[in-house]
């Protein structure tokens, strides 16, 4: 008898964890603070990587957790901004994950504890992603051993980063890795009709809340910077991006993957069937999952 945990086991740990936030934020008003603290748990899903140190550090004046695999390639680095809607998650939420594709890759993670929404509206997070990557090349790291990697709202960021430092004139980042990424501040994608009855976390007004302190009501919502569906790709690092097929962000993926495409970006889109939003926090335990990261980091390779 096989002593190894059914897939649909598997996949209820981030489900599962998605229901009772859901379940929480129905039935009570949680001030901020309680707000972020729930949303801190989302690392629960993902196994502690081997093999991996940590350390808190302050680069370009943004503070984060430093992610070192052994053996790792110390020349090639991951700027990883995490996700919850740029008002919640940490570098402590997402390190775990974060360390998991660096090790995936060869490479080290510098996870942001990036300014948060809404006291820190737009564009402040992407300012400090750019600040960090200044940093990392003043320390001579080449610009195209960086990577920007981002999920959710962190993955809107990753690619933020990268056109905020095209409008700078400033090198880019050799490539841009993002999982779900939430792109769209005018919630007009079909998915988020079409799969609301599969997501087990994204509702519209979740969004909404979400966007009105992110933009802060002094950035419109069809800003190139805040929302990548309406920027010019022309140029753009590589991209990476995957989706579960569950999520009601998914048309957001494949949005951003056409516009990709028809400015002749090198894009790569997987959307995996029947996974949630962000289901690559089920690293180490989903064999389909770390063998997705093992393709990205061949991909960073080749």
């Amino acid at each position: 008898m096989s002593d190894a945990t059914p897939q649909g086991l598997i996949e209820s740990r981030l489900r599962d964890l998605y229901l009772d936030w859901s379940n929480l934020m129905a039935t009570k008003e949680l001030d901020m603070r309680l707000f972020r603290s729930i949303f801190d748990e989302w690392h629960q899903p993902t196994v502690e990587p081997e093999g991996v140190s940590y350390k808190e550090e302050t680069v370009g004046g943004v503070p984060g957790i430093w992610a070192f695999p052994e053996g790792a390639d110390r020349s090639k680095v991951m700027i990883y901004t995490h996700g919850g809607g740029f008002a919640v998650g940490s570098a402590s939420s997402h390190r775990k994950l974060a360390a998991h594709v660096a090790k995936a890759v060869g490479a080290t993670a510098f996870v942001l504890d990036y300014r948060l929404a809404p006291e820190h509206p737009h564009p402040a997070q992407v300012e400090d992603g750019v600040a960090v990557f200044h940093a990392l090349v003043e320390r001579g790291i080449a610009p195209e051993s960086i990577t920007t990697v981002g999920d959710s709202a962190g993955g809107n960021l990753a690619i933020g980063i990268a056109l905020a430092l095209r409008d700078e004139g400033a090198p880019l980042p050799g490539a841009v890795v993002v999982f779900s990424p939430w792109l769209d501040m005018e919630n007009a994608g079909e998915t988020l009709v079409s799969n609301d009855a599969t997501d087990a976390l994204i509702t519209v007004p979740l969004l909404e809340g979400m966007i009105a302190g992110r933009l802060g009501g002094g950035t419109s919502p069809d800003d190139p910077l805040a929302n990548p569906l309406y920027a010019d790709l022309t140029g753009f690092p590589r991209l990476y991006i995957n989706a579960g097929s569950l999520e009601s962000l998914l048309d957001n993926a494949t949005r951003l993957h056409e516009r990709a495409s028809a400015a002749g970006v090198d894009v790569v889109l997987n959307i995996t069937p029947g996974q949630q939003h962000v289901y690559p926090f089920l690293a180490g335990r989903d064999p389909a999952v770390d063998a997705e990261l093992r393709a990205i980091g061949a991909w960073l390779g080749a």
